[in-house]
């Protein structure tokens, strides 16, 4: 279902709402393969966020020197403050799926697998998980294997884990005393009923207020970080423009 959005792309609202999820003075790091959490983090670095420092794998901007290996070392240091995950499923408890479909033994889909997800997500302060598709084979009762781990109760200690799920149609915020899912807002001309049809589990509240959209000011400093973008991602940088300029009368 296609959002209601006046003045800006999807790409650009699913980005301006995880720019939201940045704090000033943090550490941020962003992986590969996600171009439009990128997007997000340098609109953030461009505004409200000055302050922070930012780790971003797989783009020219980045001061890591040795890839995965450094951005793992700092997470397990205590020193990584917010990234990003997704998943091939996503369950009501947070748990992530990054292995297989269907029974391990023989699964229907073997996926590439977690990469070191699962000490993310367990090592960061705080992991918002993201996804450019809501539908009920992603947002799942439960996860066929769980790669990475929203809950630990049988460990003592966990430095964090998610805090904010940011789909096409909605976010949801972990709840850490029940261990699940709560509906926090529904993005502009997304109906809970419609929400709910595309996730697996309930969506509870049954209501949740709109999701408050980009300001212009917003938008055009979400635009201005294209051609940093391109340095990374051109073909999604292009593409990005074309529905941009999809959208001029």
């Amino acid at each position: 279902m296609p959002l209601a959005l006046s003045g800006c792309t999807p790409d650009e609202f699913l980005a301006f709402r995880i720019s939201q999820e940045v704090r000033d003075f943090e550490r941020t790091a962003v992986g590969t393969l996600s171009p439009v959490p990128l997007l997000g983090v340098l609109h953030a670095q461009a505004s409200h966020a000055g302050h922070g420092k930012f780790l971003l794998l797989g783009s020219r901007e980045t001061p890591l020197t040795e890839g995965s290996k450094e951005l793992f070392d700092l997470a397990q240091r205590g020193k990584l403050d917010l990234f990003f995950l997704s998943g091939a499923q996503i369950d009501r408890k947070g748990n992530i799926n990054l292995t297989c479909i269907g029974p391990y033994d023989s699964p229907k889909v073997r996926l590439p697998g977690g990469a070191g997800s699962a000490m993310l997500y367990y090592m960061t302060r705080r992991v918002v998980l993201f996804t450019l598709s809501h539908s009920p084979r992603l947002f799942v009762e439960k996860c066929d294997f769980v790669t990475s781990a929203a809950s630990t109760p049988q460990y003592p200690w966990r430095r964090g884990g998610p805090t904010r799920l940011i789909t096409p149609l909605c976010t949801m915020e972990y709840d850490t005393g029940d261990g699940e899912w709560r509906l926090l807002s529904l993005h502009p001309g997304v109906s809970h009923a419609e929400a709910q049809k595309e996730t697996g589990f309930p969506l509870l509240p049954g209501s949740a207020p709109e999701t408050p959209s980009p300001p212009p000011e917003d938008v055009a400093l979400l635009r201005a970080q294209i051609p940093v973008l391109a340095n990374s991602y051109p073909v999604f940088a292009q593409a990005l423009e074309a529905r941009i300029g999809a959208l001029s009368p």
